[in-house]
């Protein structure tokens, strides 16, 4: 499965931001589809994700409120919205997946063996 992440930009801080990740050569439904994000100079985050199938969403404390996940296994595309979006928010964002059995969908990016390329998302203040 190759994954294809876009939506990124420069934004204001306050703003709203939905980022896209697109897969290809295998249809999204059969992935656990996660979210992580790098800031620079930090180590690569969970974010959050949504679980094959089923699509329910599953995130890290730290994301819970300002982050929604939303999967259209039709266009084989899941989302990221971010609202409220801060300077601290500035990363690079990544989407990954895994075929893992049901149950825990991963919280590690060593847990996902499939990556997109990343989109920088820039927040001014």
């Amino acid at each position: 499965v190759q994954l294809q992440a876009s939506g990124g930009g420069l934004v204001q801080a306050g703003d709203s931001l939905r980022l896209s990740c697109t897969t290809s050569g295998r249809s999204s439904r059969d992935y656990n589809m996660g979210w992580f994000r790098q800031a620079p100079g930090k180590e690569r985050e969970f974010v959050g994700g949504s679980r094959k199938r089923s699509g329910t969403t599953y995130y890290a404390d730290s994301a819970k409120g300002r982050f929604t996940i939303s999967r259209d296994n039709a266009k084989n595309t899941v989302y990221l919205l971010v609202n409220s979006l801060s300077p601290e928010d500035t990363a690079v964002y990544y989407c990954a997946a895994n075929n893992r059995p049901t149950g825990d969908p991963g919280y590690n990016s060593y847990e996902y063996p499939h990556w997109g390329q990343g989109t920088l998302v820039t927040v001014s203040s």
